[in-house]
């Protein structure tokens, strides 16, 4: 209940953000953007629906239990038929007629309740309820999966926002020193070539800009429809919290977890064990099936016959036959599923082994790819002031100033990229081993 209170109030308050910043940019920090996904995933909603189909094939299983019964009337039209009894008291071809009615009615009812059929209603509860219940594991795989692509949206859209920040920046440095070197060609002090080539620099880094802010817009668009936000709504992701120190755990500790936690694992079970019932329910059919019968009939046929209070009941037996040779291979397409089902077990136990050594090894190489982009950026920075301060003085070309200036950018994005790296390469770990869900922060 407090869960379901603090989604809601969550909820509101995003809401609230979105009317009074209308006009601003929306500020959406990454568990805010979660708690969007989540409310608004198409994908979980069909989950919901697939799994009130399977409760319903489970409760469709368990009214096998149930009596069977039935109502039967009918009002017929008779011709007149021709009716001889024949007798050995007398001699001739005389004979005596009857009654010749022209309509009669009639009407049942029966009740069958089942005591056995070959424990096939048992395992065929049993199967639809392990089919329900792996289909809500898999709503629990597929909201790992909603975080995790979350999580990867957030993280696009911090990269293409910062990378616009980043050249926007430069750029203006670029025209600014496209000004000075300009006044500088004037004044003869400065070759008319290096100014070209700082102007094409200059266009150069316009071009990055278009497609920087392309990207941008895309995943804007990207992560408001994940979050069921207006497409056209301008976000500012949050940062607060982003670069937190995580704890790492051992490659096994992750699968031990992942083998305990993994939702698609729980479901693939499942799965196995309906089809082990699928296969005894199949058995089934060898045997007989009984039940306690009843019934009531009541009939009238005008001038012949009127009958009432006619109830019967009593235990019956029914076999069949040709089950002996029919139910082979309904049995054999049972057990061949559950071949299948064991298949595709191993193959997910090996495909979580090697997802959480990748998601693993990507989380080690994202922390060394910060460490490296942090020596980057003030090696570039202070390679850019030298190589400035030699160009002032003539000891260096305009293109080494131009090549310094290049480098430094790209430094400064590389950092940026590869810190929102090292949060996405975690979640991924998290997911992968089926915790994600659970080690989010609570608002």
């Amino acid at each position: 209940m407090k869960h379901v209170i603090r989604t809601a109030m969550t909820g509101l308050a995003i809401l609230s953000i979105m009317l009074t910043r209308a006009q601003d940019k929306m500020p959406l920090t990454l568990q805010q953007t979660i708690t969007l996904c989540l409310q608004n995933s198409k994908q979980l909603k069909i989950d919901k629906a697939k799994i009130e189909a399977a409760t319903a094939q489970l409760r469709e299983a368990m009214d096998n239990r149930l009596p069977d019964v039935g109502v039967n009337a009918s009002y017929l039209l008779l011709t007149k038929p021709h009716i001889d009894f024949k007798s050995d008291g007398g001699s001739g071809s005389g004979g005596s007629s009857i009654a010749q009615p022209s309509q009669a009615t009639y009407g049942m009812a029966t009740v069958n309740i089942p005591i056995y059929a070959g424990l096939k209603v048992r395992y065929g509860i049993e199967s639809a309820r392990y089919l329900q219940q792996a289909a809500e594991s898999d709503a629990g795989y597929n909201k790992e999966q909603v975080v995790s692509n979350a999580v990867a949206a957030f993280c696009n859209l911090y990269k293409s926002g910062t990378a616009v920040q980043l050249v926007k920046e430069n750029l203006g440095q670029s025209q600014q020193r496209d000004h000075d070197f300009s006044n500088m060609e004037k004044n003869g002090l400065l070759a008319r070539n290096d100014l070209l080539k700082a102007q094409l620099q200059t266009a150069n880094i316009e071009m990055a800009l278009v497609n920087a802010e392309n990207n941008l817009k895309l995943a804007m668009v990207s992560l408001n429809l994940l979050a069921g936000l207006p497409e056209q709504t301008t976000l500012q992701p949050d940062t607060t919290g982003f670069y937190l120190q995580q704890q790492l755990l051992s490659v096994d500790a992750y699968e031990q977890q992942a083998f305990l936690n993994r939702k698609d694992l729980e479901a693939i079970n499942l799965r196995k064990k309906a089809t082990e019932a699928s296969v005894r329910s199949a058995k089934g059919d060898y045997y007989p099936s009984v039940g306690l019968t009843g019934g009531y009939v009541a009939a009238y046929i005008p001038d012949l016959l009127t009958a009432t209070n006619v109830v019967n009941g009593g235990i019956g037996v029914r076999y069949n036959i040709d089950a002996l040779w029919k139910a082979k291979a309904k049995v054999e397409t049972a057990q061949a599923s559950e071949r299948q089902i064991a298949a595709q077990k191993e193959m997910l136990n090996d495909n979580i082994r090697l997802g959480i050594n990748k998601a693993y090894q990507d989380y080690l190489s994202a922390e060394k790819k910060i460490e490296v982009q942090q020596k980057s950026v003030i090696n570039a920075t202070e390679n850019y002031r030298i190589t400035k301060n030699k160009h002032d003085n003539n000891l260096v070309t305009t293109t080494e100033l131009l090549d310094a200036n290049v480098a430094l950018l790209q430094a400064k994005i590389n950092l940026e990229e590869a810190r929102a790296d090292k949060v996405l390469t975690y979640n991924t770990l998290l997911e992968k081993a089926g915790i994600l869900v659970n080690n989010q922060p609570k608002n």
